[in-house]
């Protein structure tokens, strides 16, 4: 099933020994990462790359083994705030490849990870000047 995206990384979820067997795919684009999971019945999830807070590599010895190794990915998202990517082959090639997707997603939007923080918005006891002239211009 060729998709509508030119994917920059693609990789399926592997199992014993290493081997691809697995109804679980993963897809890096220039702008979201998609997991999409199943055979028959097909569920897809996808984040937009520019909500990456933050990613953590999981190198279990029965994974390394095979050269093969899990991301986690924490996403300013409602319905997915972690994303697993499970037993994927060369993991430290993926996450570069993630990082650098992201900082191109960042600056697109001018977006810092601070701005994650705190929703893009001022905190609260900005909304006033410093000096106690609330708007009187």
């Amino acid at each position: 099933m060729k998709a509508d995206f030119d994917y920059i990384w693609t990789d399926k979820k592997r199992t014993i020994f290493g081997l691809p067997i697995s109804f679980t795919r993963y897809f890096l684009t220039e702008k979201k990462f998609i997991t999409r999971k199943g055979f028959l019945s097909i569920e897809e999830d996808e984040f937009d790359l520019y909500r990456v807070n933050d990613k953590k590599l999981v190198l279990p010895f029965g994974q390394r083994l095979f050269g093969c190794g899990t991301v986690i990915i924490n996403v300013k998202d409602v319905d997915t705030p972690q994303k697993e990517v499970k037993s994927i082959k060369a993991p430290r090639k993926f996450l570069q490849l993630l990082d650098e997707q992201v900082e191109k997603q960042r600056d697109a939007y001018s977006i810092r990870g601070r701005d994650m923080i705190s929703g893009g918005r001022p905190p609260h006891d900005c909304d006033h000047f410093p000096d106690g002239d609330d708007n009187d211009a």
